[in-house]
């Protein structure tokens, strides 16, 4: 059924969409967060852990890109996205809690690639939706708040499984079909909360013409997101770092305590900050803030260069990195919907986060490496340039005019 809708008011940026898809993220990331924190524990009982997890890891976020940009590309010739966005939560639940009926690693490998096949479908047209949702003046707040939930379900996660592996006796089955439970209530509110604004699809062109279509403000944008994230390792990274600087004089298990710890204050800073990015992208040029975001992810890298290992200073690089992840994230995606029209925003979202998979794909496998073969202080020496570079060049992009508002469709329910 079509309902009518009355015009979005500017400013009135916190309406049920925003809310349903902020609460689906929270959930749904809950529910994979449980999975993904207790799959190192789960393949270690059938032997091969370390290798196991680089393969599923690696595979399942190539995948989970290349499904992020065919998504974009064919949503943006829907009339409704929504559909699209419901089948991707579904997917990605049952493809999480298929874990608990693995027996091998390569059981694992498949069931993670099925969730995030899932995940990476969702992901452009949940973006699509929630900028659609939304004024231009609003949509850093937008897509803060959306962040913030999303990094909400990333704390919860580890501290439910936590909780769930005492609660079962470490019976992963169990633990696993619990997962279910949040997925579910995500994809509930992804259909029942969650409204679309009527839209006219755009008409069927190849896959290049529709990528060229882009306006080149975007496609420098890209480029310098690319640059960027060349050398935006993953911050799980941080936590060995943390756990070999500790470890001589604390002792290993101290160490390894206190790095956990330091990472979930990762994770408070960046649900913290992720709003307050959103208030200064509404307020300040979106491309200044971004940059601003990239030069504390430098910040931190010349911190893990030059400070002494200390709690309170790793405690600083923990800080800095949640809060740029923050800044990251909701300006990369409130400016991609500034910079391309409404009609594009699904191709313009899958193409964004297909460069964002592949520098993180790139970047940890490369800083790694370097860790391993000459130390800490080239390999993060080689992100903090990329973080400069990236700064520099997305500083320099030009602001993008003002529109007027323009008046709301029909939604679909």
């Amino acid at each position: 059924m079509i309902q009518a809708a009355g015009p979005v008011r500017a400013g009135r940026w916190l309406n049920r969409t925003v809310l349903g898809i902020g609460l689906a993220s929270l959930f749904s990331d809950w529910s994979h967060e449980i999975a993904t924190t207790v799959m190192p524990a789960f393949l270690a009982t059938m032997g091969g852990a370390a290798l196991w997890v680089g393969v599923i890891e690696g595979l399942s976020d190539g995948l989970s890109s290349l499904a992020k940009m065919a998504s974009g590309y064919h949503t943006d010739k829907l009339r409704r996205r929504k559909p699209v966005a419901v089948l991707g939560y579904v997917v990605t639940a049952l493809g999480t809690a298929s874990f608990g009926l693995a027996t091998a690693g390569w059981h694992i490998l498949l069931a993670r690639s099925l969730a995030w096949l899932g995940r990476g479908v969702r992901q452009p047209v949940r973006k699509a939706l929630l900028a659609g949702a939304v004024t231009p003046d609003t949509y850093g707040r937008a897509f803060g708040f959306e962040r913030m939930m999303d990094t909400l379900g990333a704390i919860l996660g580890p501290v439910s499984a936590f909780l769930l592996l005492g609660a079962f006796h470490h019976h992963y089955p169990s633990l696993f079909a619990v997962t279910l439970v949040p997925s579910l209530i995500a994809v509930a509110i992804v259909v029942f909360v969650v409204r679309e604004q009527e839209r006219r699809p755009v008409p069927h062109v190849s896959f290049g013409e529709q990528l060229k279509s882009l306006p080149a403000p975007f496609r420098k944008f890209l480029v310098a997101v690319g640059l960027f994230g060349a050398g935006d390792f993953a911050h799980t990274l941080l936590i060995l770092l943390a756990t070999q600087r500790l470890t001589p004089e604390l002792g290993a298990t101290r160490a390894a305590s206190i790095a956990v710890g330091l990472y979930v204050l990762h994770n408070v800073c960046y649900a913290g900050f992720a709003f307050v990015a959103g208030l200064l992208a509404d307020r300040f040029a979106k491309q200044r803030v971004l940059a601003a975001g990239y030069a504390l992810a430098a910040a931190m890298a010349l911190a893990i260069i030059l400070l002494p290992p200390t709690v309170w200073t790793l405690a600083l690089i923990f800080i800095l990195g949640g809060i740029h992840v923050a800044v990251e994230e909701t300006l990369e995606d409130s400016f991609c919907a500034e910079l391309v029209g409404t009609e594009h925003h699904g191709m313009a979202f899958g193409t964004l986060a297909t460069v964002n998979g592949v520098g993180d794909f790139l970047s940890s496998i490369v800083v790694g490496v370097l860790w391993a073969w000459a130390g800490t202080t080239v390999a993060f020496s080689y992100s903090a340039v990329l973080f400069i570079a990236g700064a520099v060049m997305v500083s320099r992009l030009a602001p993008v005019p003002t529109a007027p508002t323009p008046p709301a469709g029909r939604v679909a329910p």
